[in-house]
């Protein structure tokens, strides 16, 4: 790599970072402030409310990573038009030095992006399961007083015939009335707290759940054994959906030892490639767009900041209605907007051009 890259790679990734700095101080301050309220009613201390918020960042820095680096890409190649360095690239016949750094560039975002799907987000939802499940832990067994009713949460009530010595529950009782399409009514002879490798579980034994729908229908399940996660008790919905949030190695791990590929896995590992290949697909068409040079004093009426917003929006909208299904879906915007870049970038390059008949006949 030339010293002419560097600097290129330099200038696109300054005004990515910045941009990246201020989006990820909002995304820290908006955590902040949607969980002090939660952590202040359960009495934990300052220490952990912190180190939650942090681990809740990297789920929500992905989308900003990569959308940060193609907008940095877009004003990096803005102020070289404004002040003509993009002119004389072109004219020294440099462009190829120019998309070779865009590559690089691209090549980067895309193993930053990569690692934290892969790997740091999945590790962090790991750490806040275990945070949300010591809570809802500490909730649960301050609540659970013999012949007494208490809420959990807005709509789950529970109470318990009594407590064991060695903490067994007997005549345990939980209504859940959270969903307005379905109540839950938990009933059990005997309960434990317990835990797995994921978090606390609450063992029911010998017991029924019942169902009663909003139109009156009524349903009834009986067990001799049923695990219910403490954090579904006590207001965390998608619960089972965070506890099954493995990192990519660990599904790879296990899938090739069983020999089963769950299709659950295959889509999440499908969709955090899909968000490394969204970098390059973004960076691609920011230069064919950017990336030469024009006569115009004026700024283009729509900014190109808001270009790169509503080709994410689209390719958004074109994953999530896909007509395809499987782990194919997530792939589809990704490959439409890749298509949609090369196409553009080639006609800006002349590569669909006719040679010309005395450049042939020479």
């Amino acid at each position: 790599m030339n010293r002419l890259s560097s600097y290129f790679i330099k200038l696109f990734a300054a005004e990515a970072a910045g941009l990246f700095g201020v989006a990820l101080t909002i995304i820290y301050l908006a955590q902040t402030l949607r969980l002090i309220d939660i952590d202040t009613v359960r009495e934990r201390g300052l220490g952990v409310l912190f180190w939650q918020t942090i681990l809740a960042v990297p789920q929500l820095a992905i989308a900003f990573l990569y959308t940060c680096i193609a907008i940095g890409l877009a004003r990096a190649l803005r102020g070289m038009q404004a002040s003509r360095e993009l002119h004389i690239t072109h004219v020294a016949q440099l462009l190829p030095t120019l998309l070779r750094a865009v590559l690089v560039y691209a090549g980067i975002g895309m193993v930053l992006v990569l690692v934290l799907s892969h790997a740091i987000d999945p590790m962090a939802q790991r750490a806040t399961n275990v945070l949300q499940a010591q809570a809802a832990a500490d909730l649960v067994g301050r609540s659970l007083v013999p012949n007494r009713f208490a809420e959990l949460d807005d709509g789950v009530t529970v109470t318990v015939g009594g407590r064991g010595p060695r903490g067994e529950i007997t005549s345990f009782f939980a209504d859940d009335n959270r969903d307005p399409r379905t109540r839950r009514t938990y009933i059990a002879d005997s309960a434990v707290i317990s835990s797995d490798e994921l978090g606390y579980v609450l063992q029911l034994a010998r017991g029924t759940i019942q169902y009663r729908t909003s139109e009156g229908q009524f349903s009834e399940i009986s067990f001799d054994r049923y695990d219910i996660a403490l954090e579904r008790l006590t207001g965390e919905p998608d619960t089972e959906k965070r506890r099954r949030n493995l990192p990519t190695w660990d599904m790879v791990s296990a899938a090739l030892a069983d020999g089963n590929w769950p299709n659950e896995w295959v889509n999440r590992i499908a969709e955090r490639t899909a968000d490394g290949l969204r970098v390059l697909a973004l960076c691609l068409l920011v230069v064919a767009i950017s990336g030469f040079p024009s006569g115009r004093r004026r700024e283009p009426r729509i900014p190109i900041e808001v270009t790169v917003l509503c080709a994410v929006l689209v390719e958004r909208v074109l994953t999530s209605y896909a007509l395809i299904g499987s782990w194919q879906q997530q792939f589809v915007g990704v490959l439409v907007m890749l298509v949609v870049a090369l196409v553009v970038l080639g006609m800006r390059l002349r590569l669909f051009s006719p040679v010309p008949r005395e450049a042939h006949s020479a």
